[in-house]
């Protein structure tokens, strides 16, 4: 058997060896480090297979998430609601902008944000709501566009473990994710579904004068050189990241369906264990015969309910099968982000999963019997 990774970014790279290695010797050759034709022809590619009208490049995730709020004109002391239980780039770009942070709880099955605690938590003071798309399936989108209508809220998505899921509203239409929202970021990093071979990201809209607005706030606010029309921040993604990300792009798709089908044989192992919780899929395709968009596995995780996760961990990581924890500790109570306003009775599902949930390896080289020797390591080890 061959050594198992969490993610198996050189299996991956021995399928586009040729076209990577060629397109990158091409831009060596051009010198168009900056803004050259890979990076401009990658924009156009994205907004086809998303279905949206802008894709704006930038330098990684937590800048788009960032550019996302300032190009909405969010101002300090606007309180932006989001999830506790993710990853703190979520809340780092809200604090760093001094807007207020609101964290609310998230579902107990899909990990996503939970709407009722959002409507909750909507005060005179809130701007915009944060869904994160964790663990690549989208948040419910069609409650949380509905709370933002009556409110006359921005909903920013964080697409960053999402890219290329599809989104089914209650009347059928059927988006990618980060194109429902008022605005979407995602992230390149490499470990991503959609990942380049150093830091990337992109921000996607459906508005014309707010994708103006970003295109100029992502290259130091300019429209013309030496022109500054806006604050800005320095952020672009470079053409080399463009040229690895074309070559993935055309196959996405085949390389989320690798990652479901992964998840399926996982999922089909688990069934029947009293202790171990496999990933809910909202879309109702769980039963391992039909493949669908609706959930990509950025992470395939799992609860763990009898006490056992830590242990599980060290028996994994004992018999050399790497895995997560994501993540080990909410953000309400990370010292960064802690505030005498959050009250521990308002994040028992955050609180409990912490403690529960565990990540296994999950990429497009996963081979059955890596899987075979994963699943039956973890169902020996909770059943003792």
């Amino acid at each position: 058997m061959k050594k198992i990774q969490m993610v198996d970014l050189q299996g991956q790279y021995q399928g586009i060896k040729n076209e990577v290695n060629d397109s990158i010797a091409e831009i060596l050759d051009s010198s168009a480090f900056i803004n050259g034709p890979h990076v401009h022809a990658f924009q156009k590619e994205l907004e086809g297979y998303l279905g949206v009208k802008h894709v704006i490049p930038c330098a990684n995730g937590t800048d788009a998430l960032q550019i996302c709020m300032m190009g909405l004109g969010l101002q300090p002391g606007d309180e932006v609601i989001t999830a506790d239980f993710t990853f703190a780039a979520t809340v780092e770009v809200i604090a760093l902008l001094n807007l207020t942070p609101v964290l609310v709880d998230v579902e107990p099955d899909t990990f996503n944000i939970d709407v009722k605690a959002v409507e909750r938590a909507i005060t005179p003071k809130t701007k915009a709501i944060v869904p994160v798309h964790l663990f690549g399936q989208c948040a419910n989108m069609d409650a949380l566009m509905d709370l933002a209508k009556k409110h006359d809220l921005y909903v920013i998505e964080d697409n960053a473990q999402a890219i290329g899921a599809t989104y089914t509203s209650a009347d059928g239409k059927k988006q990618k994710a980060g194109t429902i929202g008022h605005v979407a970021s995602t992230s390149f990093f490499p470990s991503k579904n959609l990942g380049c071979y150093g830091d990337g990201g992109a921000i996607f809209t459906n508005d014309d004068e707010l994708a103006h607005t970003l295109r100029g706030m992502v290259n130091h606010g300019m429209y013309t050189r030496y022109y500054h029309d806006v604050v800005g921040v320095n952020s672009r993604l470079d053409s080399i990241q463009a040229a690895v990300l074309r070559a993935k792009l055309p196959k996405l798709d085949t390389y989320n369906k690798r990652r479901w089908e992964a998840a399926s044989k996982y999922s089909k192992a688990f069934q029947g264990q009293e202790h171990i919780v496999a990933p809910k899929i909202v879309c109702g395709c769980d039963d391992g015969q039909n493949v669908c968009d609706c959930h990509v596995f950025h992470q395939y995780t799992l609860k763990i309910l009898n006490g056992k996760r830590d242990g599980l961990v060290q028996h994994l990581n004992d018999n050399n099968v790497p895995c997560g924890v994501y993540y080990p500790v909410p953000l309400h109570k990370q010292k960064a982000y802690a505030d005498t306003r959050y009250n521990e009775a308002d994040f028992p599902v955050t609180n409990q999963l912490v403690n529960e949930v565990i990540s296994l390896p999950m990429h497009t080289e996963l081979d059955d019997e890596q899987i075979q020797f994963i699943t039956d390591l973890v169902i020996d080890f909770v059943n003792r």
